[in-house]
């Protein structure tokens, strides 16, 4: 069993910049980020492969957001540069120690552990 515990949410104004944090008690295969904007559906965002390096994000946050991971640690981070009002969500942190292909990267059923959720607010 992992345990996600995820770090670094708050309140920021447009354009400012936050960090997201997500400790892993386990090492995993691949480690994501989604997030839920009130009255809708929890998205993707971007996903790692822990060995690989390889992420991938969601059209809306390429060049502005960026995952990167701590091997030590098994912690993945999420630095959010460019925060808009329309970034405002509860922010997940997801991982999987099992292999997951490509084209399920963005899927939620392909994550078995999942983070409490953290609140992220940008707002001026």
């Amino acid at each position: 069993q992992v345990q996600l515990v995820e770090s670094g949410g708050g309140v920021v104004q447009p354009g400012g910049s936050l960090r997201l944090s997500c400790a892993s008690s386990g090492r995993p295969f691949i480690m994501a980020w989604f997030r839920q904007a009130p009255g809708k559906e929890r998205d993707f965002v971007a996903a790692i492969r822990w060995s690989a390096r390889t992420t991938y994000y969601t059209d809306s946050v390429k060049g502005r957001f960026s995952i990167s991971r701590d091997n030590a640690e098994n912690t993945v981070y999420l630095q959010m540069n460019g925060l808009q009002p329309e970034d405002t969500a509860v922010y997940y942190c997801a991982a999987s120690q099992r292999y997951v292909i490509v084209s399920a990267t963005q899927t939620q059923e392909s994550y078995d552990y999942w983070g409490q959720g953290i609140q992220v607010t940008v707002s001026s």
